[in-house]
């Protein structure tokens, strides 16, 4: 189809023509943009839309987040399907009635809590100076690649704050009681006595015989078992901001600039080394209070003009500073803006040379005597020290900027040079390579690895690109990355002949009818033994519980705690599916041991924290029910059909 299209294009134009214009005349432009505009929109909540852009960026978040986590394990399929589809638009209409309720209350959050996020912020932190400092300059960078500046960062933030803090109450004023916490915690430790009697199929193996026409039988039936899977090998490309880097080479010029527009980020403030005492008198103490504070500091600065070397001393004895006087007052070095006086006592300290002692400095906190131990001037690093540190810098700027700037021309050239990736090869000066795959992802690879995306090899094994042997998209793996091949060889899908996986045929019949065999045997053993209420046979009893299974497998387990403790010895049978069958007699229940009060608590706060998730769930589904809720069509693009509303 594709290559129909490439072959076609005046004729493609020509009819994209005749059925435009026409529809235009009937409805008008403005009627035929609304057209469109329902796709462009897959709910609304309350009148606010959620757009397609918003759930596939969603959608693509999390796909992202899961195939970090299973790595070759990941498998598109289970994702994409009606179910999960139908999940993420449930939790974006959630949010979107949290949020609607947040701004009905008028919730939002305070200056210091949006400052806390911020500085506990892994990311941010990361930009911290020598001082502890925020380099203000590359936060500002790192926010404006996002689209974002820090106003508005801080406002996402509070946004954010803002919408947790009901579910955050609900959750809050959860509680659960002793008595249940308890009882939970006794039936969690609570013992069985339980013997055993296995069936297994390795124990059947030796006997059983399959005829050939059994195994021509089971081959018919499971021919897509024994099927080879289709192979591709392919050449590629990838580009990235990381393979277009070898092509950026930022010039000294450009590194000379870069560290004169940036100069305070190689520069470190001057900082000082100082201690102080400080009589207490908060803003809101009485005015006799602080006339009284101010008095006791102006007698204690008398004594250290007196004796300027006991500083250490009168301080120790006499600040109200428990942090520091201890240490003779001691705050160690800092620089502006690091300590909780203010204004005011960065301008008296800073203003004070190496061993000069300050005058009384009032400040929110009370009333300070500063003495400057020691001073470190400020420090700007030269170039040919930071050169190397902001070319890479640089460099990896450059590579993103080119990325960005070549990648739609990069998605044109696979697409008109369809019969080889030579052209963009060139043009981007990108390796080309080769590789093997199949259909589904190698887990010898990396699981970030390109070649391992579901999309990437859904391309490649299309008609298109596989039997055409056009270049498939440029598809988009995540990561700012891109990959698009081309099938030089491809091998589909084979069912081998029977006469060769005879042997492999033989073992899958040994194992099936060996597993059938271990299984009859042991529900005809089971229906004898609730008859006879016999021990012989059974293993020497063992003591299992849910927190310690001793070995037994999770299915026999549930089935051993479903067994009526009031109508003991009791037999349960347990389908270990490949691992045949399994008998247990439940002799006995043997309560556990007394619960400690410390696990105790942690059990009633681990029952309350499930309550209270319960609870919040509960509070978002009855927002949602008195909203309004409507449904644009389908999820699937391919699917035009309307879901409804609620």
């Amino acid at each position: 189809m594709l290559d129909f299209f490439r072959n076609h294009k005046r004729l493609m134009m020509f009819m994209l023509i005749l059925v435009i214009v026409p529809g235009l005349g009937f409805v008008g432009i403005q009627g035929f943009r609304g057209f469109f505009d329902e796709s462009a929109n897959v709910a609304s909540v309350n009148g606010h839309k959620i757009t397609r852009a918003e759930y596939d960026d969603a959608t693509r978040q999390q796909l992202d987040r899961a195939r970090q986590m299973l790595g070759a394990q990941f498998d598109m399929k289970s994702f994409d399907t009606p179910e999960r589809r139908r999940q993420m638009l449930d939790g974006l209409i959630e949010q979107r009635v949290l949020a609607d309720e947040t701004q009905r209350l008028h919730l939002t959050a305070s200056d210091d809590a949006v400052r806390r996020v911020l500085l506990n912020d892994p990311v941010i932190s990361s930009l911290k100076n020598a001082d502890g400092s925020i380099d203000v300059d590359r936060y500002k960078q790192l926010l404006a690649m996002q689209g974002m500046t820090p106003d508005q960062y801080d406002e996402r933030v509070r946004y954010g704050l803002a919408m947790q803090q009901l579910p955050a109450s609900i959750q809050a004023s959860a509680f659960t009681s002793k008595t249940l916490a308890q009882h939970l915690t006794e039936l969690a430790e609570q013992q069985r006595e339980v013997q055993g009697i296995a069936f297994h199929p390795r124990d059947y193996a030796a006997k059983v015989q399959p005829t050939d026409a059994q195994l021509q039988a089971y081959y018919d039936a499971h021919r897509n078992d024994f099927a080879t899977p289709a192979t591709a090998t392919i050449q590629y490309l990838v580009m990235s901001p990381a393979t277009l880097s070898a092509s950026v080479q930022p010039s000294d010029a450009d590194l000379k600039k870069y560290y004169d527009d940036n100069i305070a980020h190689f520069r470190t403030d001057g900082e000082v080394r100082a201690s102080h005492i400080l009589i207490s008198a908060s803003k809101d103490a009485s005015a006799a209070d602080k006339a009284k504070a101010k008095q006791k500091a102006e007698e204690l600065l008398a004594q250290i003009k007196a004796h300027p070397d006991q500083f250490a001393q009168i301080a120790q004895a006499n600040s109200q500073d428990p942090g520091s006087a201890s240490k003779g007052g001691d705050l160690g070095y800092f620089g502006r803006g690091m300590i909780a006086g203010g204004q005011a006592f960065d301008d008296a300290v800073f203003a004070l040379k190496k061993d000069e002692v300050s005058g009384i400095v009032q400040t929110d906190f009370g009333f300070h005597i500063v003495k400057v131990t020691d001073v470190k001037p400020a420090v700007t690093k030269p170039f040919d020290e930071v050169k190397d540190q902001i070319a890479k810098e640089l460099k990896t700027q450059q590579a993103s900027k080119a990325f960005s700037d070549a990648s739609e021309g990069f998605t044109s050239i696979v697409y008109e040079k369809a019969k080889s990736l030579q052209p963009a090869a060139d043009k981007y000066k990108l390796p080309l390579q080769t590789a093997t795959v199949t259909p589904q992802a190698d887990p010898k690879l990396p699981p970030d690895s390109p070649l391992n995306n579901a999309k990437f090899l859904a391309a490649v094994f299309a008609n298109d690109a596989a039997v055409q042997r056009n270049n498939t998209q440029a598809i988009d793996v995540g990561g700012n990355t891109l990959i698009a091949a081309r099938v030089t060889d491809y091998k589909p899908a084979a069912v081998p002949a029977f006469d060769a996986v005879k042997d492999a045929v033989r073992q899958k019949v040994i194992a099936a009818q060996s597993n059938e065999a271990a299984h009859k045997d042991g529900v005809a053993k089971l229906a004898e033994l609730e008859k006879s209420k016999s021990t012989s046979g059974f293993s020497s009893p063992l003591k299992v519980s849910r927190n310690d299974a001793q070995g037994v497998p999770p299915a026999a387990l549930s089935a051993i705690y479903k067994a009526d403790a009031q109508k003991l010895p009791a037999y349960v049978g347990v389908d270990l599916g490949d691992d045949g069958y399994a008998i247990y007699r439940v002799n006995a229940v043997v309560a556990g041991a007394p619960v400690d009060p410390q696990r105790l608590a942690a059990a009633q706060q681990q029952v309350a924290q499930v309550d209270a998730q319960s609870e919040a769930e509960a509070y978002v589904e009855a927002l949602r029910a008195r909203s309004k809720v409507k449904f644009y069509g389908s999820l699937d693009r391919s699917n035009a059909q309307s879901d409804g509303g609620e």
